[in-house]
């Protein structure tokens, strides 16, 4: 891993409203969602199965993109609680010793894998200043500072993702389920001063890093319609995201308000690259797993063609279960082939 003391380094990659360059080249980027990365059950709690991080990475073209989960809970050793970054710092090695960019995301909306609570519209307007569930851990302010000073150096960070898909919605009476929450009028300003609060910490320790903003773009609290362009518009907004499920083999889901064209042109409008950083489809004992990389092949091909900047797919995990109907993408899923086929450098 690079040196966390050393000074900090220009950023790899950089923007243009026409996508990603890598190295002050044009850059396409394709891989996977690999949450698991940071799982190491002799330190922490784990999220998922323990992967092989050599053979994960080196499985890959140089420079290809991977997303990960870098929640503060896989950075505490669960019989000291205290602060623990050998299981983190490994990703990032790995990643740097293979030539492989990362998106490291700090936290999830839902709390999966850490205090499993929805990040509320409370939260999103000051409660990750302060909240603490527990005397050993820090702030998610502390946490972005923590995380992104230690790491601010590594040749592999393609972008910080502080939230993966948020949404500053209302639970009534603490109910955060989906059928109850209510979206309040000013979610789209909250959620964009967060962006530009919370990003301000990113910027002042790494400010040649890229921020990505983890946003489903499906018509969520806080994005829906005009407001995503709004949101994308932030100065700490580098690029933007949609995630795509349920529409297998349509490069182009969603409706005129909120789907993934109208996500096009409002990045394009707001001068961002938009990424698909989830797309997710079930194989196994429901589809095999040749047609499903025909079907995601179709898809990306549509999608690259009408303006996006990249794909990412949901997920590579280390134990995929083939008997049953699952997203799970394995090492031998002849997706690995199709993504690499996708992912271009110059």
């Amino acid at each position: 891993m690079a040196d966390p003391a050393s000074p900090a380094t220009t950023g790899r990659v950089t923007t243009t409203v026409d996508g990603l360059k890598l190295d002050g080249e044009k850059w396409w980027p394709a891989g996977f969602n690999a949450y698991q990365l940071s799982t190491n059950w002799g330190i922490n709690r784990g999220c998922g199965g323990m992967v092989d991080l050599q053979e994960y990475f080196g499985s890959l073209p140089a420079h290809s993109l991977t997303r990960f989960n870098a929640f503060q809970e896989l950075a505490i050793n669960k019989f000291t609680g205290q602060l623990d970054f050998t299981a983190m710092d490994a990703v990032f090695a790995a990643a740097e010793a293979h030539d492989q960019m990362i998106i490291p995301v700090l936290a999830a909306q839902d709390g999966a894998c850490e205090s499993e609570k929805f990040k509320d519209h409370e939260w999103f307007t000051d409660g990750w200043k302060h909240e603490n569930e527990n005397g050993t851990r820090l702030t998610f302010e502390n946490w972005v500072k923590t995380a992104v000073d230690r790491w601010k150096n590594s040749p592999s960070v393609a972008a910080w993702e502080l939230v993966g898909e948020p949404d500053p919605s209302v639970c009534p009476d603490g109910d955060c389920r989906w059928e109850v929450r209510t979206c309040p009028d000013d979610a789209a300003e909250v959620l964009r001063d967060f962006m530009e609060n919370a990003g301000d910490r990113i910027k002042a320790i790494a400010p040649h890093q890229l921020i990505t903003a983890g946003l489903i773009g499906g018509g969520q609290c806080g994005t829906g319609g005009d407001f995503y362009q709004y949101v994308a518009e932030s100065d700490n907004v580098d690029f933007v995201q949609y995630h795509d499920y349920g529409a297998d083999g349509v490069p182009l889901p969603g409706d005129q308000w909120n789907g993934l064209a109208r996500r096009i042109d409002q990045a394009e409008a707001a001068g961002k690259p938009l990424l698909v950083a989830e797309i997710g489809e079930f194989a196994g004992s429901c589809k095999t797993l040749d047609a499903r990389s025909a079907s995601i092949g179709q898809k990306i091909t549509g999608q690259r063609a009408a303006g996006t900047a990249g794909a990412l797919l949901w997920a590579f995990v280390p134990d995929p279960r083939p008997n049953e109907c699952t997203m799970d993408i394995g090492l031998d899923d002849p997706l690995f082939p199709l993504m690499a086929g996708f992912n271009t450098v110059g």
